[in-house]
């Protein structure tokens, strides 16, 4: 993709030798005006049939033509297509009958868009704006503003898509609009759709806790998230959780993972952002008073369920190859560990460290404990996680476990018999390596022939 406006300068011009006129109009637009470049350039076209429009864009290369209701044509790394208007004809966000029409006027064509910051354009060849609405201004004094309050209650996503918005750019979003955003029903959302605009919020904005904040006090959570919803009130000891309930050392906890995590692959940078979001489900079914202290005792545990129940809502599973759920739950299981295992690091051995890359990424669990660590108020010693990440890296399990040295193939070439005693002897002199005391091939043959049962015969 590219941020270079001169790409459509030619089809500006073709555009306007045909009679018509052309429009960046969309997020590149707002980017724009906010100095933060975007990758996606999209044009609408004015003035030309849908015709003439095709022939004009052929003359670039080879035009694909996407969408059922409405033609997009995709010339190279560009989106072209008419203004449209849109009338709702049944439930959920794709529950609309559309038509494209040239000789839309500017207010009407940019009507259709959800917010006013997003319904702006630019022509490329005057470099004047068209805004209709008033997404300049709104721009200017961080206001997120639905374009029409009568229409847009008709794509339930523009909800989420606020929450996202709001903290990605750290608006404010307007009373009227909230109060639409908080009466709409969210029941006809996918699960795809969702997790689409909360990985955004997640990923793109500096502080996700804003959305997850404002998306609390419009009632998202509760109907999309409510495994979330226990942590509002949740009390902690506040020796330890001066912040207050779990809910508000959670907003904490996200901010500070997402400080750590620009340089991970996109999946891992799920990871650690879901673990942060559900590290704490488990202290609500946990959480009580003790010795005159408030405890949440195996809370670790308690949060698999109602985290695999989120991640279940949200369809969250492997992306790109890497077990998204599987590190996720692990996060949730066993997040204390870092810091429990540097208090007692004298009776930690390294077959411990070993085990647990077994059952998460301990590169992504030191993150997480530090995120955890540091967000609360007041001042905590956070070097536990140092020390872990440190002890995994030079035991080389930072990512995964070690590979076993013994495989099937060694102990048949000795004469084992493929079978239940053979898978047996394999596993246990795993166990054993964990526990260092196989450091080479010949060490495990040795340790899988010393439990090796004589035949009969012998």
């Amino acid at each position: 993709m590219t941020s270079d406006p001169d790409i459509a300068l030619p089809i500006a011009r073709a555009i306007e030798a045909a009679g018509g006129h052309a429009l960046i109009v969309g997020g590149w637009v707002r980017d724009r005006l906010r100095g933060h470049p975007s990758k996606d350039i999209d044009l609408e076209v004015y003035g030309v049939p849908a015709e003439t429009l095709r022939a004009q864009l052929e003359q670039f290369g080879s035009v694909n033509a996407v969408g059922e209701s409405f033609t997009v044509y995709k010339v190279g790394a560009i989106d072209v297509a008419l203004p449209r208007l849109e009338s709702k004809s049944g439930r959920g966000h794709r529950g609309f009958t559309v038509g494209g029409d040239p000789d839309l006027p500017y207010d009407q064509a940019f009507r259709r868009r959800d917010f006013t910051i997003n319904a702006i354009g630019w022509n490329p060849l005057t470099e004047e704006y068209v805004d209709p609405h008033g997404g300049r201004a709104d721009l200017e004094r961080g206001v997120l503003r639905a374009v029409d309050p009568e229409t847009f209650g008709d794509d339930s996503l523009r909800v989420l898509r606020a929450v996202q918005f709001a903290a990605r750019f750290e608006f404010e979003l307007e009373a009227q609009t909230a109060r639409l955003c908080a009466d709409l029903p969210l029941d006809d959302l996918p699960a795809e759709r969702i997790w689409g605009e909360l990985e955004k919020l997640l990923l793109l904005a500096p502080r996700p806790a804003l959305g997850l904040a404002l998306a609390h006090s419009l009632g998202v959570v509760a109907r999309l998230l409510p495994e979330l919803v226990p942590l509002v009130d949740c009390p902690q000891e506040p020796e330890w959780h001066p912040e207050g309930d779990v809910w508000t050392h959670t907003l904490l906890v996200v901010d500070e993972a997402r400080q750590r995590i620009d340089d991970l692959a996109h999946p891992a940078q799920v990871a650690i952002m879901l673990g942060a979001v559900c590290h704490d489900l488990g202290k609500p079914a946990t959480t009580k008073f003790l010795d005159g202290r408030i405890r949440s005792l195996d809370h670790e545990a308690a949060g698999v369920p109602p985290a695999t129940a989120l991640l279940d809502r949200l369809n969250v599973h492997t992306m790109d190859g890497f077990d998204v759920r599987q590190q996720v739950l692990g996060l949730v299981a066993h997040h204390l560990k870092p810091g429990m295992w540097q208090r007692a690091r004298d009776g930690v051995g390294d077959g411990a460290f070993r085990r647990l890359a077994r059952k998460v990424d301990l590169e992504l669990l030191a993150r997480l404990a530090a995120a955890d660590c540091r967000g609360r108020t007041g001042e905590f010693d956070c070097s536990a996680m140092d020390w872990f990440i440190e002890r995994a890296r030079a035991l080389g399990v930072e990512h995964a476990p070690p590979e076993a040295l013994l495989k099937g193939r060694h102990l048949v070439a000795r004469g084992w018999t493929p079978g239940p005693m053979l898978g047996e002897a394999l596993k246990a002199v795993y166990e054993l390596q964990l526990d260092g005391q196989a450091g080479n091939l010949d060490e495990a043959i040795a340790l899988a022939e010393a439990r090796r049962v004589p035949k009969p015969e012998d």
